[in-house]
């Protein structure tokens, strides 16, 4: 399963905003067909669902923290890649 680390660039981490726009780009990808799956880890804990909301909230990653996101399916490698500049993303 292809996969990327990546630190989160919101000053915020990934709450309210940032990660709506990581999960409903998730959801998007999956729903299209691009991905099987979706997911999002912090620390090397278990992965979570990067569709979920509450599951991206709940892994309390901050501005600055690593996050690793991996995903399957014939597109996974460009999911990866727009997933990735949702997290590095710079905005408040």
């Amino acid at each position: 399963m292809p996969q990327r680390t990546i630190a989160v660039g919101s000053s915020v981490g990934l709450h309210a905003r940032p990660a709506s726009l990581l999960v409903a780009a998730a959801g998007k990808a999956v729903a299209g067909g691009a991905a099987s799956s979706v997911t999002i880890a912090k620390d090397g804990a278990e992965p979570a669902d990067a569709r979920s909301i509450l599951s991206v909230i709940a892994l309390g990653a901050g501005h600055g923290d690593e996050v690793t996101l991996a995903a399957e399916g014939e597109q996974a490698e460009t999911v990866l890649d727009e997933l990735a500049a949702i997290v590095a993303a710079e905005e408040e």
